[in-house]
């Protein structure tokens, strides 16, 4: 019997899913809002950051990770996330908000500056150990996402697919945007193996994600 590529995260035993509540449940603060790569906090941790195009959610699942309702500023506007914005999880990590990518409600000189900062943070941080990349789960993956999925490959950043607002899709539909993501992501060598499938709204998938950044070192 053949195994899927890219298989759904099944859920970690319990050690790893107490070590992700805690460290979530624990102290979360905003560090600063980076509007250029000399802005950045000292390299002196790891960090995680979560990536998409706007309006996929990053803000939203941030919060819903974290378990605070504005610790990152959710907003139906597209393009609302101009900086890089990080957040200090207990001084042991960094959780890293990118700037959404693709279509913004801004100027367009804004939108140029802020997608060279996201490459260029991407293309630079050394003490990033993986992105997020999330995907709406009611669209899949579009063809915004390849630039900058490449880009990770000719970083060397590992990246994990998440899918999100998984709640506001049915089970058929959700099949079916899977197996396009499984069919995009196996052209990028730096993708992780498995999927996260997650709902800001009913917590799903949480608990695992929360499991895999605490388990990172």
């Amino acid at each position: 019997m053949s195994t899927l590529p890219f298989p759904v995260a099944e859920e970690p035993d319990h050690a790893s899913l107490e070590a992700g509540r805690k460290l979530f449940a624990g102290p979360m603060d905003f560090v600063k809002g980076v509007v250029a790569m000399d802005g950045l906090p000292p390299a002196d941790r790891l960090e995680v950051c979560f990536a998409g195009r706007s309006n996929v959610g990053k803000s939203s699942l941030i919060n819903a990770l974290t378990g605070r309702k504005a610790l990152a500023r959710a907003s139906n506007t597209p393009g609302r996330t101009q900086e890089i914005n990080y957040f200090d999880a207990g001084g042991r990590l960094y959780l890293v908000d990118l700037p959404g990518y693709g279509f913004a409600n801004a100027p367009v000189k804004v939108v140029e500056k802020w997608q060279r900062l996201l490459k260029s943070y991407l293309a630079g941080r050394q003490t990033l150990r993986r992105a997020f990349v999330l995907i709406d789960a009611r669209h899949g993956p579009k063809a915004v996402d390849a630039e900058i999925l490449g880009l990770l490959d000719k970083s060397a950043v590992p990246f994990q697919a998440v899918l999100t607002k998984t709640d506001k899709v049915k089970a058929s539909d959700l099949e079916a945007v899977l197996t396009r993501t499984r069919e995009a992501l196996s052209k990028h060598p730096a993708a992780y193996p498995e999927l996260v499938l997650t709902s800001s709204e009913t917590g799903a998938g949480l608990p695992v994600l929360r499991a895999i950044v605490a388990q990172m070192e």
